[in-house]
């Protein structure tokens, strides 16, 4: 453990399955989250998808889900593992893809 911190700076590697449970797939499918308005297009919030880069993910999500879930996503920003990702990034089946729509806010 002490080994793995040190590679780490101190910090523990992000594993997503500690945290929702579910644990790596063996087919290559990263879990994609999805919220609010696109989670509502989907009719899940949780769901797991092939592919080997973010565009990838979202575009199977988009082809599973249909046209108002694929308008939707297109304004939608795109996070890889709790950090936003850009389209070309890989993801691996240990991977936790989210999309989240715009929202907006105040008093």
């Amino acid at each position: 453990m002490a080994d793995e911190q040190q590679a780490w700076h101190g910090r523990r590697p992000y594993r997503p399955w500690e945290r929702t449970g579910h644990l790596p797939t063996l087919a290559g499918m990263a879990v994609l989250r999805l919220f609010a308005s696109v989670r509502v297009a989907a009719g899940t919030g949780e769901v797991e998808v092939p592919g080997s880069t973010v565009s990838q993910v979202v575009g199977a999500a988009c082809d599973r889900f249909g046209t108002e879930f694929a308008d939707l996503a297109q304004n939608c920003r795109v996070w890889l593992n709790g950090d936003p990702a850009a389209g070309d990034e890989p993801v691996s089946a240990t991977d936790e893809v989210a999309i989240l729509p715009p929202v907006s806010g105040g008093c």
